[in-house]
């Protein structure tokens, strides 16, 4: 394999902290608690943490093993892999797709990170106070349509990652998921215990976590593949960076478990944390995802220390979304340092102006570009507006692609050799259980969801 050239971790503290904050996102934070509600309760986490272990928890595995196995960027490790396999240079695609997946990602993506950064700013100026459903989502409305404040907290976000990647390794993005990510917990538990003693927690409680298997249909089984297919961020191209970056005695196994435990464990807890507050104010966890900067500001609004609670919750927001975003530009930085070996920063801010170029199309899509459709020209996806179509083209297509690729890949073609040096099961049987569900059943695991998301 190819002489390393980037920096390591200092630990696997630090390693598992910039992974499981990479992993953690919005659909943690309140797409799992919303979906468990909706689909059974316990029964719905029980299948979906059956779907982590079995699919998840395979595919995590092979993307960090290959990444300590090149040393390098997707690009280059692929690159790597493919030399000593002897295999096909169209195996390639999996490198590339490891960096446009993260491109394009985060062109979409910084802009909700910078909707959280607007109303963390609203939060600090009480501006919920008292504020009605109609008027939050006005006030929802009016920052979709502010073209010139879009585009700059997107901006916000995407320097701020720049400047923290540009740092380096240890000094950038170790010392940020360093303070970041204990910083996640600890908010999630202040509103938890917050919930508990002030606010309706017995009533999320019933809703998360009271079975209901009548509830449970094939449709509930591929929600819980799709959520915990995406949740764990498989197929991204941040986990074949990050393992690059992973020292050899690290036990790999025991990492892809404890990154899988971790993000589910966010997911739990985020249920428990904003959900009491949702049905104390008498508001409906039905609205989804796509309206937590509605429905959480008139919560806010209208109960006690909610304008320190909203404080807590549009920072939890940007610290799930910022640990993120630097997943998304390491591994562009980091092919990029392996191709011109410049200054750190030059690359960063190179990439990041890039990424905040593309990253235009969808801020403006609530305002300038309101009326522009990219895929207008497939029927069934007419009506998506450019963010939705961003969206649709990353998790839909794209990652599902290099998922099902990896999967292919580290199953038939990378000798089991490699990966039995490089993982060191502790037993035979446990390194053959995960090659079956790597070879056999990941991938039909993603090509269902990627049939379930077309079709949806």
């Amino acid at each position: 394999m190819a002489k390393q050239i980037h920096q390591s971790w200092s630990s696997k503290l630090a390693f598992l902290l910039a992974t499981t904050g990479a992993a953690v996102g919005l659909g943690n934070l309140w797409g799992f608690p919303f979906l468990t509600g909706e689909n059974g309760g316990a029964a719905f986490i029980i299948i979906y943490i059956s779907c982590v272990v079995l699919i998840g928890v395979p595919i995590i595995t092979a993307e960090i093993a290959m990444g300590r196995m090149g040393h390098l960027s997707p690009i280059g490790t692929v690159r790597e892999i493919i030399k000593t396999q002897g295999a096909s240079k169209g195996w390639k695609v999996i490198g590339f797709l490891s960096l446009a997946v993260p491109f394009v990602g985060f062109a979409f993506y910084s802009v909700v990170a910078g909707y959280a950064i607007d109303y963390l700013i609203k939060a600090l100026s009480d501006a919920f106070l008292g504020i009605t459903s109609t008027r939050s989502g006005q006030m929802f409305g009016a920052l979709e349509g502010d073209a010139t404040r879009t585009i700059l907290m997107q901006g916000v976000v995407i320097l701020l990652t720049a400047f923290v990647v540009g740092a380096g390794l240890r000094r950038g993005i170790e010392r940020t998921v360093k303070v970041m990510m204990p910083g996640l917990f600890v908010i999630l538990l202040i509103m938890a215990g917050y919930g508990y003693f002030a606010a309706d927690f017995a009533g999320a409680v019933q809703f998360l976590f009271a079975p209901d298997f009548s509830a449970v249909s094939t449709k509930t089984v591929m929600i819980a593949l799709g959520q915990a297919f995406f949740s764990v961020g498989v197929g991204v191209g941040f986990m074949i960076t990050y393992g690059a970056y992973l020292p050899g005695e690290a036990k790999i196994p025991r990492l892809a478990g404890a990154i899988a435990g971790i993000d589910t464990l966010v997911a739990i807890l985020a249920g428990l944390a904003i959900f009491p507050i949702v049905f104390a104010s008498g508001l409906s966890p039905a609205e989804g995802p796509g309206l937590v900067f509605i429905t959480m500001p008139v919560a806010f609004g209208a109960m006690p220390f909610g304008q320190v609670l909203g404080i807590l919750f549009f920072l939890l927001l940007f610290v799930a979304a910022f640990t993120s975003t630097l997943g998304m530009l390491e591994p562009i930085v980091s092919y990029m340092e392996e191709k011109w070996q410049k200054s750190r920063f030059v690359l960063a801010f190179s990439a990041a102006l890039a990424i905040w170029a593309v990253g235009l199309m969808p801020a403006l899509s609530g305002s300038l570009l309101s009326d522009v459709r990219l895929l207008g020209f497939i029927p069934a996806l007419a009506d998506r507006d450019v963010f939705s179509s961003f969206f649709f083209i990353t998790f839909v297509i794209m990652i599902p692609l290099n998922a099902f690729l990896i999967a292919l890949f580290a199953g038939w073609v990378i000798k089991p050799s490699f990966f039995k040096k490089e993982l060191a099961f502790k037993s035979d049987f446990m390194f053959q259980t995960w090659r079956l569900l790597l070879k056999f059943i990941a991938p039909l695991a993603v090509l269902a969801i990627t049939v379930f998301g077309l079709m949806g």
